[in-house]
């Protein structure tokens, strides 16, 4: 089992998803933030190399507009060299690497614009995993997308979107339950129309089920990884007290997440750690384990 945090990094002092304004794009702009983003990245890494967290997801926002048609530049090209040596470190430390677009990524809605829009973003993280040089253990996390007034139908497009997607893309797709509209239950359904491994959310889950227990719920999760994908992925946050119902809490609750571990160790998942303060609440995790 891996532990690991998402995206930043709130002690070394950089962040790896540096961002500007389409206004101010121009491709020295995106050539400079993007490798500043890479530099900032490659110290995350060591750092977590140092204190033994395995798992990190990497930011959407680590190539600036990458999937936008003003972004005309070959940033794969141009930083070759610096995805190569962050994916020769990312092997040899065995850490697990995952990305998790934005909810805009909708492969389900009606409009056809916004369905093109996300299957270029989805082409963009696959790419950046790509030139990291990871297997098909290094996945894309989305969300199934909206319901539109009429479920099955929503989930029949996003079959059919699926199924549409490019191979380099759809190998490193997972699908995660949301806490709004997407329970669990629906999301084991699409694995077995398509194959598509689920990313269990026990906060998500805790607050969208239709009854299944936390055991009942992680051994169906984990039932939907096949071994090329490797271990299952999954994400762990808890309600942050007197906030509203969903907020995630910011640091770990070590008796909840206790009781979590309890649950799930026997799958011996990877678990990231939704938590606002990040590596801080990950070493404490580490600790636990």
């Amino acid at each position: 089992m891996r532990i690991g945090y998402p995206c930043i990094n709130r002690s070394i002092g950089c962040t790896a998803n540096s961002r500007f304004r389409l206004a101010s794009y121009t491709p020295a702009r995106l050539k400079e933030t993007l490798a500043r983003n890479l530099a900032c990245l490659e110290r995350i890494l060591h750092f977590n190399a140092e204190n033994d967290l395995r798992f990190f997801r990497v930011s959407s926002d680590l190539v600036p507009f990458a999937s936008h048609p003003v972004c005309r530049v070959d940033w794969g090209r141009l930083f070759r060299r610096e995805f190569a040596r962050l994916g020769r470190f990312i092997r040899s430390e065995g850490f697990r690497v995952s990305m998790h677009p934005d909810q805009f990524v909708l492969l389900n809605a009606l409009e056809e614009g916004i369905v093109e829009r996300s299957v270029a973003e989805l082409e963009y993280h696959a790419r950046v995993l790509e030139l990291l040089g990871l297997d098909r253990t290094a996945k894309i996390q989305i969300h199934v997308g909206g319901v539109y007034g009429e479920r099955p139908a929503a989930m029949e497009r996003f079959v059919r979107r699926y199924e549409g997607l490019p191979r380099f893309v759809r190998r490193r797709l997972v699908i995660e339950n949301d806490d709004r509209l997407y329970p669990l239950a629906d999301c084991l359904e699409l694995h077995r129309r398509t194959g598509v491994p689920v990313l269990f959310d026990s906060f998500h889950h805790a607050l969208l089920n239709r009854g299944e227990s936390l055991s009942a719920a992680l051994r169906s999760a984990a039932a939907t990884w096949k071994p090329a994908d490797g271990r299952a992925m999954m994400d762990y946050s808890s309600q942050e007290r007197g906030r509203r119902a969903g907020a995630h809490a910011e640091s770990l609750s070590l008796a909840d997440f206790r009781r979590f571990l309890q649950a799930a160790r026997r799958h011996d998942p990877d678990v990231m750690l939704e938590i606002k303060d990040k590596e801080a609440s990950a070493l404490k995790a580490l600790d636990l384990l």
